[in-house]
């Protein structure tokens, strides 16, 4: 059986997604969600499907991964640093991804 990376939804990340994401994108979560949970990807980096990368420019150990490369769907994620569990902390929409360092200033309330 695969090792599973533990994720954490402090925020209501999934349940926002539910709500926001267009139906042809929310499989494509599900498949980003289960990516990010697949230990080996962590242990080999090797993230195919959400291409996970840490975002320049910003103090914090902030990264993202794809939902859908061609909208700009975007997940952010921070590792924590005692358990190394891995914390959903904000869905982007495909218009906001490229303001990504206004996006997390203007809520780093969740970033630390």
């Amino acid at each position: 059986m695969a090792e599973i990376k533990k994720l954490l939804d402090e925020f209501g990340i999934i349940h926002e997604a539910n709500k926001i994401l267009p139906d042809e994108f929310k499989i494509q979560f599900l498949e980003a969600l289960a990516e990010l949970e697949d230990n080996e990807c962590h242990r080999t980096r090797t993230f195919l499907k959400t291409r996970l990368h840490k975002i320049t420019g910003v103090e914090q150990a902030i990264y993202r991964a794809d939902i859908d490369k061609i909208s700009g769907w975007r997940i952010h994620v921070q590792y924590e640093k005692d358990s190394g569990y891995l914390i959903l902390k904000d869905i982007i929409e495909g218009q906001q991804h490229d303001n990504v360092i206004k996006v997390i200033k203007s809520k780093k309330n969740r970033y630390q």
